[in-house]
């Protein structure tokens, strides 16, 4: 069995990171929960110095207030110069990001964000990896619920690899536990993605009819918004050298009921 560790979390309480809290609990290791709920604030720098005292790594799964690629580019670079800065005081050994398949691709917006993200994090002093993650099966949800248009449901046309949250959250546990040195051969960005390629308009019609929801399902495509042509060209699917993990979005709904 593994040595116990203390690994802190950001965004602890996120989508991602509260299933990376309950791993690393669930396999032995001390767990420094990192938000602004547990007094801590990576942005002020609020509580962090004491949140970080032994701890050996960091998973940074903190998302900002903002999807607005200023407000969210801000959020992330600022977040990271005090986790690297905070961390390095504290003698943490490594740091790992968790980002977006394909953040590279988009010409602004989000996806330009999180590349700063990714970008801050790699040029500090303490070695941080990147995981770079498909959408998760909970994205579906939410757009439909902005594509809602009373009996139509609109959704961006888009080929996708959808993942589980915590399936991302284990493999982020897994690297945050894994010492510098065996981790060494492996590239500083990876990719994590779920286990076949799905369309966006697919899984919404399947979860529309889970919910017993009338509205239709309707896929559209604007080819002159440069993040539409990102979605609908196969730029958000994993590489060749991705981890695959299951289950399907559609296995996904059978454990949610």
């Amino acid at each position: 069995m593994s040595t116990s560790k203390k690994i802190a979390v950001a965004g602890a309480t996120g989508r991602v990171g509260r299933h990376v809290v309950d791993i690393l609990a669930a396999e032995g290791h001390e767990v420094a929960e990192i938000s602004r709920s547990r007094g801590v604030d990576i942005i002020t720098g609020d509580g962090l110095a004491e949140a970080l005292v032994g701890a050996e790594a960091i998973v940074d799964a903190a998302t900002g207030p903002s999807p607005e690629e200023q407000a969210a580019t801000e959020f992330f670079t600022t977040a990271a110069r005090n986790l690297q800065e905070a961390g390095q005081q504290a003698g943490v050994e490594r740091i790992v990001v968790v980002s977006i398949i394909g953040s590279d691709r988009f010409s602004g917006g989000y996806g330009a964000a999180k590349v700063a993200h990714e970008q801050a994090m790699l040029s500090g002093t303490i070695p941080a990896r990147v995981l770079r993650a498909a959408q998760f099966h909970e994205f579906v949800a939410q757009l439909m619920e902005w594509g809602a248009r009373g009996e139509v449901t609109y959704v961006p046309k888009m080929r996708t690899q959808l993942v589980a949250a915590r399936a991302v959250a284990q493999t982020l546990a897994d690297l945050a536990t894994t010492s510098n040195g065996a981790a060494s051969a492996q590239p500083p960005i990876l990719e994590i993605a779920g286990p076949r390629e799905e369309r966006l308009v697919e899984m919404a019609t399947l979860l529309a009819a889970r919910r017993g929801d009338a509205a239709r399902i309707e896929e559209t495509n604007d080819p002159a918004d440069p993040a539409q042509a990102v979605y609908a060209s196969g730029a958000l699917l994993p590489g060749p050298g991705a981890t695959l993990a299951g289950p399907t979005f559609e296995a996904w709904l059978d454990e949610a009921a």
